[in-house]
């Protein structure tokens, strides 16, 4: 009884062999990690999608700037006139009302957007 059992085990496992050593010399499934290339006019798209939402972001990163600048010369435009008297405008005060007018037409022109 004993020896049957040993030759089973025996046959099971020569036979069992092969079959293992097949699966584990199997390639591996190769998986395609690069997407499918995109054509050009797709990518041009694309490119030109992004370049205009940077365009953007900076344009509005402009205004923000400028307007900071126009509410300073403002303030600073106020404290001027309210220190001089109805007898005298000084050339300062003309300069910044200058600045300030030039700067909103800025600020107006980069807020119409690119044309």
């Amino acid at each position: 009884m004993r020896s049957r059992l040993c030759l089973l085990i025996f046959f099971l496992l020569l036979f069992s062999f092969p079959a293992f050593a097949q699966r584990q010399s199997a390639p591996p499934i190769q998986h395609d990690v690069n997407p499918p290339m995109l054509d050009e006019d797709e990518a041009r798209s694309r490119i030109a999608h992004d370049m205009e939402k940077k365009a953007a972001k900076e344009r509005v990163a402009a205004i923000k700037s400028d307007t900071d600048k126009l509410l300073k010369l403002s303030v600073e435009l106020k404290s001027v006139v309210d220190k001089s008297d109805e007898n005298v405008l000084s050339l300062d005060v003309i300069k910044k009302a200058e600045e300030i007018e030039k700067l909103a037409r800025s600020v107006k022109d980069k807020m119409k957007g690119p044309n």
